[in-house]
């Protein structure tokens, strides 16, 4: 069990370049240090705080104790918005992880033209996600959108995509994968790229085929990249936004109600502040545990190079 040290007994055991280091440490950290507590540390106590409260943007707080949990609890809407939500993440999140590793195994090869492909597929990342949901509204428009033409040239009827209720997730789906593949391709690919060849030489000699070095030398040694891509995109899925508002505002009946269109609805359309802060609360805690989660199943599941 760890014991508590007296930080002036540690302070005092430096010696003097020791103290003269850890003064000019905490001089330059200092900056990024205020700056953490003042726009980040302290907004977040003050929303906790308001998760209590009935809070109206041009009122004062009035402490309403558990209320806006029990609203939360029996809110219909909310718990729609959940349910999308976790749509939204389990459609996202692995097919999106699959793509983009088969998209990075593709683009770590050495072929022509390779790093004008990698800037294709890397492209959608560093747009802008209205801009995304914009053009996709031109593709997936049912009357004349690209996608619907084309299904048309094979004698198929597109359906309304963004304006049907059935179609409209899976079109925030797509365009989540779209956008979302390339980051996370270019992250595969620097830990393809650190795999020691020697490894794959000496499967090539056991008489190994491309689909055993693969799933025995790849998907082990990229493991930490894997965890780490599926535990980002988990979080960002749960956050997503962007797209949903952008093409469909949550609808059609509320078929594309993501977690944060509700919040975002009732801390700047219905004003109700303590009501969003508690919702981004219980988003905070559900990511925290999802991703505790992960992280404990997937400890003898992910080898490092340090681990002997």
């Amino acid at each position: 069990m760890m014991k508590f040290k007296n930080p002036i007994l540690v302070w005092k055991s430096l010696g003097r370049l020791g103290r003269i280091e850890a003064r000019d440490f905490y001089i330059w950290i200092s900056p990024w240090l205020i700056g953490f507590i003042i726009w980040r540390a302290w907004p977040m106590v003050y929303s906790l705080y308001l998760s209590f409260t009935d809070f109206r943007l041009l009122n004062r707080p009035t402490f309403t104790g558990l209320e806006n949990i029990h609203t939360l609890m029996a809110d219909d809407t909310y718990w729609k918005s959940v349910e999308v939500t976790l749509g939204y993440v389990i459609g996202v999140v692995p097919i999106g992880t699959i793509i983009a590793l088969i998209a990075a195994m593709t683009l770590s090869q050495k072929l022509r033209g390779v790093n004008f492909w990698r800037a294709i597929y890397f492209l959608p990342s560093v747009v802008s996600g209205v801009a995304v949901a914009v053009m996709w509204s031109f593709i997936l428009n049912p009357d004349f959108g690209l996608l619907n033409s084309i299904l048309a040239v094979f004698g198929i009827e597109g359906p309304g995509w963004h304006t049907s209720e059935t179609w409209a997730l899976p079109s925030i789906i797509l365009i989540g994968w779209w956008a979302g593949i390339g980051s996370q391709m270019i992250i595969y690919i620097a830990g393809i790229k650190g795999i020691p060849s020697v490894l794959y030489e000496s499967a090539e000699i056991d008489g190994a085929g491309p689909f055993a070095k693969f799933w025995n030398i790849t998907v082990p040694m990229l493991s930490p990249t894997i965890l780490f891509n599926v535990v980002t995109q988990l979080i960002a899925a749960f956050q997503a936004f962007d797209h949903a508002w952008a093409l469909t505002e949550g609808g059609p009946n509320n078929a594309t109600r993501v977690y944060i269109v509700g919040l975002y609805e009732n801390a700047f359309i219905f004003t109700k502040m303590g009501y969003a802060s508690l919702m981004a609360w219980v988003l905070f805690i559900i990511i925290l545990i999802l991703t505790g989660v992960m992280l404990r199943i997937s400890a003898k599941r992910v080898h490092y190079e340090v681990e002997v």
